[in-house]
């Protein structure tokens, strides 16, 4: 079942006005709002029933009616309330603040990547770099630091895998790919200039492109054939990439491991194969 609420928190800063105010009134009435007519809910957000169903297509939902059985089905499982997202790290916080600030928006950021998850693209995903002849790995700043990692985890299962850490190999490398190969374009907000150069080059080329992002509607996620969403503590701007960083490893080891799933004895046995032998001090 797909979780509403955290859909509807990564959304709002990307939403138009009139999308805002569905979103606000959702958020501060979710009880009324799962028993809504869409024309009830069109009225009481001083909005249209078209917006309203624009909306729920966008946050990946069928219609309104399966959003609207989403949300009542969320709202009965819920056992704690929201994460507040907006907790910063200020000036005048001690060590001990910083420490359990840090701690609790990892957290959030995991939990709410885990509700995002969509366990049929996941498969999907992996089937396809099962089937390809290699994958490239793409992605700048801490973004990289997550392909080198998703590189190193296939590499170990002996999956033909490149990983180049300077953009103009990066370019090279897309250039020369073909429809038998994957890229994986791993970028939070989907906007970062270079990784559209390279969707847009593998695109051109009939690469199959998964992309690990933020969900939203942005331009890497339009050009995406695959998305596997990540969710955030964090604001775009202001941020050390510290929970999206941390977000993006859990999508990339949930997907290395639905991929060692589907061939476990050999996979196991080659990972097994190639763990570094520890020396006794």
């Amino acid at each position: 079942m797909k979780n509403v609420l955290v859909r509807l928190n990564e959304y709002a800063r990307d939403a138009t006005e009139a999308e805002t105010n569905v979103i606000e009134y959702i958020r501060n009435h979710a009880d009324r709002a799962s028993v809504s007519t869409i024309h009830q809910l069109a009225r009481d957000t001083y909005s249209s029933a078209s917006t309203i169903i624009r909306l729920c297509k966008k946050l990946g939902f069928d219609g309104y009616k399966d959003f609207t059985r989403s949300l009542t089905y969320e709202l009965a499982n819920r056992k704690a309330p929201e994460i507040n997202y907006d907790r910063d790290i200020e000036e005048d916080d001690g060590l001990e603040d910083v420490i359990d600030k840090i701690v609790y928006r990892s957290m959030a950021a995991l939990e709410k990547t885990r509700e995002l998850v969509d366990l049929e693209t996941v498969q999907k995903c992996a089937k396809l770099i099962d089937r390809s002849r290699r994958i490239s790995l793409f992605g700048v700043g801490s973004s990289l630091l997550v392909a080198k990692d998703a590189h190193s985890k296939f590499m170990r299962v002996n999956k033909m895998s490149c990983c180049e850490e300077d953009f103009e190999s990066q370019l090279v490398i897309a250039k020369n790919m073909n429809s038998e190969e994957v890229g994986i374009i791993i970028s939070y907000s989907g906007l970062t200039r270079e990784m559209l150069d390279i969707a847009a080059i593998l695109k051109k080329h009939k690469v199959p492109v998964i992309a690990i992002t933020r969900f939203a509607e942005s331009d890497l996620s339009v050009m995406a054939d695959y998305k596997l969403w990540v969710a955030s503590s964090e604001y775009l701007v202001r941020s050390a990439a510290m929970t999206s960083r941390l977000a993006q490893l859990h999508v990339i080891d949930i997907l290395y491991s639905a991929y060692i799933k589907l061939d476990y004895e050999n996979n196991i046995e080659r990972i097994e194969k190639t763990q570094m032998k520890k020396v006794r001090s």
